[in-house]
């Protein structure tokens, strides 16, 4: 701005000087010593022309531009509120272009040059606000998109943030339930250590019947009941006025974009909760603009001002008492789960918002993720495996083999392993004795077995004993050195034995 006014000024001493002074182009520029053409454009018009910056290189831009803008052309794929900010783009190039580092300011600037064009770029105001400490807690529920196995699922997420330290906590559900509204609740109030006296709300149909007359509501008595056991007042936004709980809107804006970008994988919805608590954990390290302090110090003060946890949770469950059917099922809400039980046999089934657990005989005998879609049949190959020793043949054609191969459980070096095992004893025995092989899976883990079975595999070895061998190892108290297993014993059919049997093995041997 300065500059410029010392060239408007300079355009008047020029023109001063053309009109009463020396009288000629040539002249003036002598007298000023400036070029002819200024002299003439100063002539021509008191205020400077707008020159067009020059474009400079940008070396360090260069390099990583075009990571840059596949990245924003990506985002034109992702989900509208899971896309990159800049201040993202550029841990990502700290992260995985590390050999070129650059300003975050450049990268700034150059991503609101790309958005702009785009038609991106968004801004909101919002209006600070002060808060007690354990006064008030907002809540409110997003989407976001998740991948869960081999596939992309939409999903709900609860989200509860303390409005005086700006802590927050999230969880991920597949259907925002009731059941899993007041289960995200008793989570969010164990990861808070308290509960607030307050918290605020949509008008969200887990919580509010019918919206009456101004800020009146009717609740629903499953909410009323939960709430009451808790000790919170809830209060209701009116309708269509969602920026009256800002603070857990624009948390949820900035939760996703700092850990929903890029779209997050995880084997299934439990593993995802872990990596989201983990996320809600790490962001007490943060200062939220405006506060001295980071988000972990003011959330320690905060607690001592929050109410007490009650005694014990409020009954989320739903039980039900079904039998199981000629098919190992029970059914649940019209969907079928399987059940290592006899058919005819009465089992207990506690459902909860995220799972389902069967109980028979005062023990867990069964777990499945809890499934929202109508006459669905949700089945365990292990859960059919007693019977599969008996039936071997029906083993090819399940269901249950064909949901665990949908699911990744089922590898391609387990068929690799199949067929061999039916070149070489027949397809009844060799079928069967791959059930053996999974029924061992139950008892040292299907990953632990999975190990197992690619390690022979890459050993050129196609033998159930070898398998068997691999998954005992380990829990032997004693493993002899190679040479001292003699080639006779390298064809038992059972785990190599401890040191003590050994020396009985070799003198056996020796006589």
């Amino acid at each position: 701005m300065r500059r410029r006014k010392a060239t408007v000024e300079l355009f008047e001493q020029i023109r001063r000087e053309y009109e009463f002074g020396l009288g000629t182009i040539q002249g003036v520029a002598r007298k000023f010593g400036v070029h002819r053409r200024l002299v003439r454009e100063a002539v021509q018009s008191a205020v400077p022309r707008q020159k067009v910056p020059p474009v400079r290189p940008r070396p360090r831009l260069e390099p990583v531009a075009a990571f840059i803008d596949g990245i924003l052309e990506a985002d034109r794929q992702a989900p509208r509120k899971q896309r990159h900010t800049a201040h993202r783009i550029h841990e990502r190039l700290r992260q995985e272009r590390a050999e070129h580092p650059i300003a975050e300011s450049t990268v700034r600037q150059y991503v609101r040059e790309r958005k702009a064009a785009l038609g991106l770029l968004r801004r909101e105001t919002f209006v600070p606000q002060s808060y007690a400490w354990g006064s008030e807690a907002q809540v409110d529920w997003y989407e976001a998109y998740a991948d869960l196995g081999d596939e992309r699922v939409k999903l709900q997420v609860f989200a509860l943030r303390s409005m005086a330290s700006g802590a927050a906590f999230h969880r991920a559900y597949r259907h925002a339930t009731q059941q899993a509204f007041l289960e995200a609740h008793e989570q969010a109030f164990h990861y808070f250590e308290g509960v607030f006296r307050r918290l605020r709300y949509d008008n969200l149909t887990a919580a509010v019947k019918r919206i009456l007359r101004g800020f009146r509501r009717e609740e629903t008595a499953r909410f009323v009941a939960f709430r009451s056991h808790w000790r919170f007042e809830a209060e209701f936004c009116p309708p269509a006025e969602a920026h009256e709980k800002g603070g857990v809107e624009s948390e949820a804006g900035r939760f996703r974009r700092n850990h929903w970008v890029p779209v997050p994988r995880a084997r299934d919805l439990a593993e995802l909760n872990t990596q989201l608590l983990a996320a809600c954990q790490a962001d007490e390290q943060r200062t939220v603009a405006g506060r001295e302090q980071p988000v972990g110090a003011a959330l320690l003060s905060e607690r001592e001002h929050l109410l007490p946890l009650a005694a014990e949770g409020f009954d989320l469950m739903e039980v039900s008492f079904p039998q199981v059917t000629s098919l190992g099922c029970v059914k649940v809400k019209t969907n079928a789960y399987s059940v290592p039980v006899k058919a005819g046999t009465a089992v207990q089934v506690p459902v909860r918002a995220t799972h389902i657990e069967i109980w028979h005989a005062g023990r867990q005998v069964a777990h499945h993720e809890r499934c929202y879609g109508r006459y669905q049949e949700i089945l365990d190959l292990e859960h059919y495996l007693d019977v599969l020793e008996h039936k071997p043949g029906a083993l090819a054609g399940s269901k249950p083999l064909e949901q665990w191969r949908q699911l990744g459980r089922w590898p391609a070096s387990y068929d690799q392993l199949w067929a061999a095992l039916i070149e070489r004893q027949g397809r009844a025995a060799g079928t069967k004795a791959m059930i053996e092989l999974l029924q061992l899976g139950r008892h040292h883990g299907q990953d632990r077995l999975r190990t197992a079975i690619e390690t022979a595999l890459a050993l050129g070895c196609r033998d159930a004993a070898a398998i068997r061998h691999l998954l005992a190892a380990p829990t032997l108290a004693h493993h002899p050195p190679p040479a001292l297993v003699p080639p006779a014993l390298a064809r038992f059919d059972r785990p190599v034995p401890t040191r003590d049997v050994y020396d009985e093995l070799l003198a056996e041997v020796a006589r």
